[in-house]
């Protein structure tokens, strides 16, 4: 029996092990001739005492990451991948990736890294990757440290 994905999504934070998620992606959407969906959920939640004293900071941030998700789509492109979709969004990256955009994509893969970003969230909250596992209804791939990783930090070669 073979197992293939169709439509994967990938969740981006700006992080390196996010980045070593995108390259795993990448790899398995181009071996599997699937969609890529790059989703990146900007945390509202933090905006609420910063927008007191910086109104343009929500902004700022969807603005900067639809810049990376773009350089990433343009990367995933020259690798080969067919179609691939950016998603940026503001919500609980939580609850989105998991359970409103592996619906809304008809994701049968969701591939994030093991840490990202928000290290004093996973202290209060829990991690993302480990909600992901939790309550997403499809597989989910997390990445790992850099030893586990099969690709070259430092090159946009996709193939292992």
């Amino acid at each position: 029996m073979t197992l293939k994905y169709f439509h994967i999504l990938v969740a981006l934070d700006g992080s390196k092990q996010a980045e070593k998620a995108f390259k795993k992606a990448v790899y398995i959407a181009v071996r599997n001739q699937a969609v890529l969906n790059l989703a990146s959920i900007v945390d509202n939640r933090s905006f609420g005492m910063v927008e007191a004293y910086d109104k343009h900071s929500a902004k700022r941030a969807i603005t900067e990451m639809n810049e990376l998700l773009e350089k990433y789509k343009k990367d995933a492109e020259a690798a080969g991948v067919q179609t691939v979709n950016i998603i940026v969004e503001f919500g609980v990256t939580k609850e989105k990736i998991s359970r409103e955009l592996v619906n809304r994509t008809g994701a049968d893969l969701i591939v994030c890294g093991a840490t990202g970003l928000t290290g004093a969230e996973r202290v209060i909250m829990g991690s993302v990757s480990q909600s992901i596992v939790r309550y997403a209804k499809c597989d989910v791939l997390v990445v790992r440290r850099e030893e586990d990783a099969y690709l070259e930090e430092e090159t946009n070669d996709f193939s292992i």
